[in-house]
């Protein structure tokens, strides 16, 4: 046999498929590290709507929550649309829904109301919210002016984050899913929402943590204390100052 021929046959060699983690078919996370055990034992089913208006790198975080948000509610009641400015002619029927006169923003602008102080006319609402960081949802909601216009809401609560594994900017923040749940407890007057929604957090959390993950403080709680390992740039400083005079 001649050297071509020893390379053809060689070449001939199908290459093992790389070693792929089983894939949970739910929330398509390696199943070892599948949460849906602790989602609600039945998907929850409220008046309201949530809406995500989602940064496209948002997608690409593997510790994410929309998609717990998402398997936890009934499955017409959490809509995600994808991009840096809304609407675009992709996002189908999200004008109709930014336009509606029960839509409210989920925004804590100094022009906000707190969402209790809703007068409860409606028996419904579409709760928008940005997902993503805190510069990109100020960078989204600054190329939509829809968002503009629609009535703004806030959140006033003395909770602090339970994303024990995620650095947050300031003590108040919550992540998307606990944003939407406190939303919904408040509207709907069930704690329901806040009880059950974030248990798949929970379980995420604790399973980091047992691998060696480490708790994080919030950037607003280092600075405070001084053991902020970085220098404070202005667009830190300048949200630190606008969200203590919320």
């Amino acid at each position: 046999m001649d050297e071509i021929e020893v390379w053809e046959d060689l070449s001939n060699i199908p290459a093992d498929p790389p070693l792929m983690r089983e894939l949970c078919e739910n929330c398509k996370r390696p199943s070892v590290v599948c949460w849906c055990s602790a989602l609600p034992p039945e998907r929850l089913d409220p008046k309201s709507k949530v809406i995500l208006l989602q940064h496209p790198a948002e997608e690409k975080r593997c510790l994410r929550t929309a998609p717990m948000l998402q398997l936890g509610l009934a499955e017409n009641k959490c809509l995600i649309f994808k991009g840096k400015k809304f609407p675009q002619p992709r996002h189908e029927c999200l004008e109709d829904i930014l336009t509606h006169p029960n839509t409210v923003l989920l925004y804590p602008s100094k022009a906000a109301i707190d969402i209790k102080d809703l007068k409860h006319e409606a028996t419904s609402y579409n709760i928008i919210l940005i997902d993503g960081t805190w510069p990109q949802a100020k960078a989204i909601y600054a190329s939509s002016p829809i968002l503009h216009v629609i009535k703004q809401v806030k959140l006033t609560t003395t909770s602090t984050s339970n994303y024990l594994i995620r650095t947050q900017p300031t003590q108040g923040c919550l992540s998307t899913l606990e944003t939407a749940a406190e939303a919904l407890s408040q509207l709907e007057n069930n704690s329901i929402y806040r009880d059950q929604l974030l248990e798949p957090l929970h379980m995420l959390c604790k399973f980091q943590l047992d691998n060696g993950a480490v708790t994080h403080q919030s950037k607003e709680f280092l600075i405070k204390t001084k053991t902020y390992p970085k220098l404070i740039g202005k667009r830190l400083s300048k949200l630190l100052r606008s969200t203590n005079e919320i």
